[in-house]
């Protein structure tokens, strides 16, 4: 964030109730109100079943009654986040020309042009601390192959290469009674080396009964989605398109349905002011904040309600100066504003 000055050669319309037009060479501290994006994060699983090769005899020969005999990719929505996302709104600029009574050298503005505050504490800037620690290796993921003998290969017929694989499972698992039973001559010398055993022809047992029962997988996605809410409208409505076989796609997918965004403006009005109030207000200064209106947004699919929620939306707002009597006194106070809405956050005198 930065102090400063700018020396303008052209001349720049601001917009607002204080809207003003720069002079050329007029030197001022120029500063913009935020405008806000409506940011949506939805976030859906994919879910992948694969079918086993041998699924077809998965019933006869191990009993697996629900064995995946189709392969299939289900997608299912899930939650959506909703938020904001600030950026200086070029429309909205205001001007600060210098005073003698009044520091304008004390205004902060951040680095997209929005004010930060007035009289803040010069902050030091934090030690960054070099992390000497090394670096994780990323690994590539293990490619297990399947514990079939060259005999179960080379079995001609599908029906003869899952009845031996059949027979090797039931192998794997009276092998693995026996040695918790403690039936075998030659057993593992401790509980540890007995573990690992066990663990080995559980993972065996596992990928052989994948052939036959298939796999599912599930992982997670997301999809996301800014715009400007738009100054026209009291009410916006925007459609995305979710389909259970195909996630977001397009609304020609005649297995979509729309993702409904429904967004309605509550904009911020001040309260008529009476020729006798006018003549008690205060002087106003030449910093001006901003009163944010809100936007509701509701998000609804397939008659459902994914989310709601209520957020400050910075150009639904008014423009509002602060009173020329706050920098009047001995001590400057020090004000906080919210640089994603414009408005002021904190004065301190």
């Amino acid at each position: 964030m930065k102090r400063f000055f700018l020396v303008l050669l052209g001349a720049m319309l601001l917009n607002g109730a204080y809207a003003q037009l720069l002079q050329q060479g007029e030197m001022a501290l120029v500063y913009y109100a935020p405008k806000n994006y409506v940011v949506l994060d939805f976030e859906y699983t994919v879910d992948t079943y694969e079918a086993g090769p041998y699924a077809i005899y998965a019933q006869s020969l191990l009993g697996i009654s629900n064995a995946i005999t189709e392969t299939r990719t289900e997608f299912h929505m899930g939650k959506v986040d909703i938020r904001t996302r600030t950026e200086a709104d070029s429309r909205r600029a205001y001007k600060v020309l210098p005073e003698k009574d009044f520091p304008t050298q004390l205004l902060t503005i951040d680095r997209r042009g929005l004010l930060v505050g007035y009289n803040l504490p010069q902050e030091q800037p934090a030690q960054k601390c070099k992390d000497h620690a090394p670096k994780a290796k990323s690994t590539e993921e293990e490619v297990l192959s399947l514990p079939l003998t060259e005999e179960q290969l080379n079995l001609r017929t599908d029906e003869a290469k899952a009845k031996a694989i059949a027979k090797q499972i039931f192998r794997l698992r009276e092998t693995r009674m026996y040695l918790l039973s403690g039936e075998l001559e030659h057993t593992p010398a401790d509980g540890k080396a007995m573990q690992l055993v066990l663990n080995e022809l559980q993972q065996e047992e596992e990928k052989l009964l994948r052939l036959f029962a298939g796999q599912h997988k599930c992982r997670v996605e997301k999809e996301h989605l800014e715009f400007l809410p738009t100054e026209t409208n009291a009410t916006e409505r925007r459609f995305l398109f979710f389909s259970p076989e195909n996630g977001f796609t397009s609304s020609e997918n005649i297995d979509a349905a729309p993702v409904t965004i429904n967004l309605t403006a509550r904009r911020q009005q001040l309260r008529p002011v009476s020729e006798k109030q006018k003549s008690k207000a205060p002087v106003p200064s030449q910093i001006i904040y901003n009163l944010p209106g809100q936007a509701e947004i509701i998000i609804t699919y397939d008659g459902k309600t994914l989310a709601e929620r209520t957020l400050p939306i910075a150009q639904y707002g008014v423009d509002v100066p602060l009173a020329r009597e706050l920098f009047t006194g001995k001590t400057m106070p020090v004000i906080h504003f919210d640089t994603r809405t414009g408005n002021v956050a904190s004065i301190q005198q």
